[in-house]
C-alpha cells in the first residue's frame, strides 16, 4: 500500500516539476531578452525610430550628477496616484564632511476632481498644499527650490517650460533613486525600481540621445522599459498564464515586460498556475476554492510569506486555510515551488534588462572593465526572499567585465527629486539664469 502510495506522490511531484519547467530560462534564452532589449533601446533614442520603440528611453534633462557642492533647502513633490508627499528637504555637510540630509515630511491626499479634471486643477491644489506645508514649517518667505517625482510616465519637454514656480526638475521616481544613491557612491549612475511595476534609468552618452540638441557629457535617460514587448519582442517566452494575466488587465498587448516581474502581477501569475494544478489533479485533490478561482485574490505579498517560511510550513498553512483549502503536506511543498518558479523567472527576466543596459554602457564608454553602482527600489526587490540574489547572481553572469555594486535607496524618490533640483538649480547659475 505504502510503496503505491509514494509511487503516486513521486509521479505527481514529477507532473508538477513538468509544468513547472516552463518558467525556467536557459542563458540563451536570457541573451536572447537582452540583445531584444538593446536593440529596443537603440530605436528610442534614434529620432526616426523613437515614435515606433517599445522602450521610450525619455530624455530627463538631468544632465550631470551632483557634484557634492549642493547645500541648502530644498522643497520636493513625490506625486503617487491618489496622493502626494511634501517634503522639506534640508542638505548640509555633516561634521566629518559627510553629507547630512534632514527631511520633514507630510502626506496629502489628491480629490477626486482634481485628480480627473484638467492639469491646472491638479497643479492649483497642489499649490495650495504646498502653501499649508510651507506655513506650517514657517518658510513662506523663502524661495526654494522645488523638485517632482512623478510615479506615473511623463512626458518632459524641458525641465523647466511647465511651471512658474521655480520648479527646476521634473523627474520620475527611477531618476530619484538614482540621485539618491549617488549620495552614498558616485558610481551610481543606474536607478531602478522593482515593486507592483519595473522601470529603469541610466546615464547616456548625450550624443547618443538625439531626441535632445548637444553633444556634451552624460544626461539620464528613463527607459520605460516595462512597455518592452508591446511590438512582439517577447512572444515566445510568454506562457498561458501571461497571456490571461495580460488579456484581463486594464491595458491588453502593453507593459508585457513588466507584467513578468511586477508586484502588481506576480500573484496572480501564481493563482492561475494553481488552478491549472487543480485542473490537473495535481494540487488540493483537483478541488478549488471560490476565493483561489477570483481574479487578484493572491496578493504577491503571499509569495514572499510562503518562500520565507522555514521547513515547518506553517505560514504557507496559515495562507492557504485563509482560502478555504485544506492542504496536505506535499500541497504546501508544491505550492512553495510554483511561487519559486515565478520569481525566479521574474528575477531573470528583469536582470537581462538591467545587463543590456549595463553592457550598452560599457560598450559606450570603451571600457575594458566598467565598475559601476546601480541605486534599486521597490518591494519586490527589498521584500522577497529570494529575489534579489537570483538577480544579482544573473546580472553579473550576464555582464561580464562589469564589476557591479547594488545599494538600496532608502528615503526614496523624494529625497531623489530635491537632489536633482539642488543639481539642475546648480546648473541654472552657472549657466547665468
Amino acid at each position: 500500500m505504502l510503496d503505491h502510495r509514494a509511487r503516486m506522490e513521486s509521479s505527481r511531484k514529477e507532473k508538477v516539476e513538468q509544468i513547472l519547467s516552463e518558467f525556467r530560462l536557459k542563458e540563451e534564452d536570457l541573451k536572447k531578452v537582452m540583445y531584444r532589449m538593446q536593440k529596443e533601446m537603440d530605436r528610442g533614442l534614434k529620432l526616426e525610430t523613437h515614435e515606433e520603440a517599445s522602450v521610450k528611453m525619455l530624455p530627463t534633462y538631468v544632465r550631470s550628477t551632483p557634484e557634492g557642492s549642493e547645500v541648502g533647502d530644498f522643497l520636493s513633490l513625490d506625486l503617487g496616484g491618489t496622493n502626494f508627499r511634501v517634503m522639506l528637504v534640508k542638505v548640509g555637510e555633516g561634521e566629518e564632511g559627510q553629507w547630512k540630509v534632514k527631511t520633514k515630511h507630510q502626506m496629502y491626499s489628491i480629490p477626486e476632481d482634481a485628480m480627473t479634471g484638467t492639469a491646472e486643477m491638479l497643479f492649483d491644489y497642489i499649490s495650495e498644499c504646498i502653501s499649508d506645508f510651507l506655513d506650517k514649517h514657517q518658510m513662506k518667505h523663502k524661495k526654494l527650490p522645488l523638485g517632482f517625482t512623478f510615479s506615473f510616465p511623463v512626458r518632459h519637454e524641458d525641465i523647466d517650460k511647465d511651471f512658474e514656480m521655480d520648479v527646476v526638475a521634473m523627474v520620475n521616481d527611477t531618476v530619484a533613486t538614482m540621485i539618491s544613491c549617488y549620495y552614498e557612491d558616485h558610481r551610481c549612475e543606474v536607478g531602478m525600481i522593482v515593486g507592483t511595476g519595473c522601470n529603469a534609468c541610466y546615464m547616456e552618452e548625450m550624443h547618443n540621445v538625439e531626441l535632445v540638441e548637444g553633444d556634451e557629457g552624460r544626461m539620464c535617460v528613463n527607459t520605460e522599459w516595462g512597455a518592452f514587448g508591446a511590438s512582439g519582442e517577447l512572444d515566445e517566452f510568454l506562457l498561458e498564464y501571461d497571456r490571461v494575466v495580460d488579456e484581463t488587465s486594464l491595458n491588453p498587448g502593453q507593459q508585457l515586460y513588466e507584467k513578468i516581474i511586477g508586484g502588481k502581477y506576480m500573484g496572480e501569475i501564481v493563482r492561475l498556475v494553481l488552478l491549472k494544478l487543480v485542473d490537473e489533479n495535481l494540487l488540493f485533490n483537483g478541488e478549488a476554492s471560490e476565493k483561489l478561482k477570483t481574479r487578484g485574490t493572491f496578493e504577491t505579498r503571499f509569495m514572499s510569506q510562503i518562500e520565507s517560511d522555514s521547513d515547518d510550513r506553517k505560514q504557507i498553512y496559515n495562507i492557504l486555510s485563509a482560502f478555504e483549502l485544506l492542504p496536505s503536506r506535499t500541497d504546501c511543498e508544491i505550492v512553495r515551488q510554483v511561487c519559486e518558479s515565478v520569481s525566479t523567472r521574474a528575477a531573470q527576466m528583469c536582470s537581462a534588462g538591467l545587463a543590456g543596459v549595463i553592457n550598452r554602457m560599457r560598450e559606450s564608454r570603451s571600457q575594458d572593465t566598467l565598475k559601476i553602482t546601480v541605486g534599486v527600489d521597490g518591494s519586490v526587490y527589498k521584500l522577497h526572499p529570494s529575489f534579489k540574489d537570483h538577480f544579482h547572481a544573473t546580472v553579473r553572469q550576464l555582464t561580464p567585465g562589469c564589476d557591479i555594486t547594488f545599494i538600496q535607496s532608502e528615503e526614496g524618490s523624494g529625497r531623489g527629486a530635491a537632489l536633482i533640483s539642488a543639481v539642475a538649480c546648480k546648473m541654472a547659475c552657472m549657466m547665468g539664469q
